[in-house]
C-alpha cells in the first residue's frame, strides 16, 4: 500500500494486554475444576489461563476439552497441552462458526475465558440459548505509551478495537483528529458513540480487510471525490442466526427421548 498510494505507515499500538492477577482471577469465584470446557477467543486468554492455574496449583484433568474461535488459537494450546483433535476443536473465527461449534458441545459445562473491555454478544448468546457457561475475565487491556504521538504528524489513523478508541478519547481527545478508518461493529460503534467521524470501515462487503478499506479511501481522495461519512447499520442476519440457534436447541429438548434413570 506504501508503494501503491506513496504513503509513510507508521505502527503504534495504542493498547497493550495483560493477564489479571491470581488476586484478581480469585475475587471473581469462578472454579475451573467445575467446568468440563474451556472457550478461548484470543492466545493472551491461553496464557493467562494456564499461569492462573500454575500459580493457583491447579491440574487441569485430561479429560478437559477446549474450544477456539480459531485454529491459531487452538494451535497455540500446543505451548500448554499436548495437542488432541478429540479435546481440542475450533471454529473458522466467525462469530456463527464459533457458535455452532459450542453448540454441538452443549452438553458440556463451559467456561468463557473473556478479555477486559469484551463485545457482549458471545455471553449475551450463550445466555440466550440457555447453555450452561461462566465468563471469567483473564486479561484486560490498558493503554499503551503514546506521549510522544502528536494527531497532527497523520493524515489517517486506523483503529482495530472499542479499547484503541477509548484509547484515543483519553489521550487526544476528539477535536483535531486526522481521518479515522475502523475495524469491526464494536470499534465503530465506539467511535460513533464518542462522535468520531469515521470515513473507511471493514469488514465490508467491498472490504473485507482494514487494508482493502483504506485502500479504497486513499483511492477517493486521489481523485477528489467527496466522501460520506460512515453510518452504523445493524447486521439483522446475526440477530435471525441466533433465533433460529434458539428453536433448533428448545426443539431437541422437546424430542429428547427420557433416560432409563427419568423414567424411575
Amino acid at each position: 500500500m506504501s508503494q501503491k498510494h506513496h504513503v509513510e505507515i507508521a505502527y503504534r499500538p495504542f493498547i497493550r494486554v495483560e493477564g489479571v492477577s491470581l488476586k484478581e482471577f480469585r475475587a471473581q469465584r469462578v472454579e475451573i475444576l467445575t467446568h468440563t470446557a474451556v472457550i478461548f477467543t484470543s492466545r493472551t486468554t491461553v496464557d493467562s489461563f494456564f499461569h492462573i492455574c500454575e500459580e493457583a496449583r491447579i491440574t487441569v484433568p485430561e479429560t478437559m476439552k477446549y474450544i477456539c474461535q480459531t485454529e491459531a488459537v487452538a494451535l497455540y494450546l500446543q505451548k500448554y497441552i499436548v495437542y488432541r483433535k478429540r479435546k481440542i476443536s475450533f471454529a473458522d473465527g466467525s462469530f456463527t462458526s464459533l457458535i455452532e461449534l459450542i453448540i454441538k458441545h452443549k452438553e458440556e459445562k463451559f467456561l468463557l475465558a473473556l478479555s477486559e473491555p469484551h463485545k457482549p454478544e458471545l455471553p449475551e448468546t450463550l445466555a440466550k440459548l440457555k447453555l450452561s457457561f461462566d465468563p471469567v475475565i483473564l486479561a484486560r487491556t490498558v493503554a499503551g505509551d503514546l506521549d510522544d504521538v502528536k494527531m497532527a504528524d497523520y493524515d489517517l489513523l486506523a483503529l482495530y478495537s472499542p479499547s484503541d478508541v477509548k484509547t484515543l478519547i483519553e489521550k487526544f481527545g476528539t477535536d483535531g483528529l486526522p481521518a479515522v478508518a475502523v475495524f469491526g461493529e464494536g470499534t465503530l460503534r465506539a467511535a460513533l458513540g464518542a462522535g468520531i467521524t469515521v470515513l473507511a470501515n471493514a469488514p465490508t462487503p467491498e472490504a473485507p480487510s482494514m487494508v482493502k478499506a483504506i485502500d479504497i479511501y486513499l483511492q477517493k481522495v486521489q481523485k477528489g471525490e467527496e466522501i460520506e461519512p460512515v453510518e452504523l447499520v445493524t447486521d439483522a442476519r446475526k440477530e435471525e442466526f441466533i433465533r433460529s440457534q434458539q428453536h433448533k436447541l428448545a426443539k431437541k429438548g422437546r424430542t429428547r427421548r427420557p433416560t432409563t434413570e427419568s423414567r424411575k
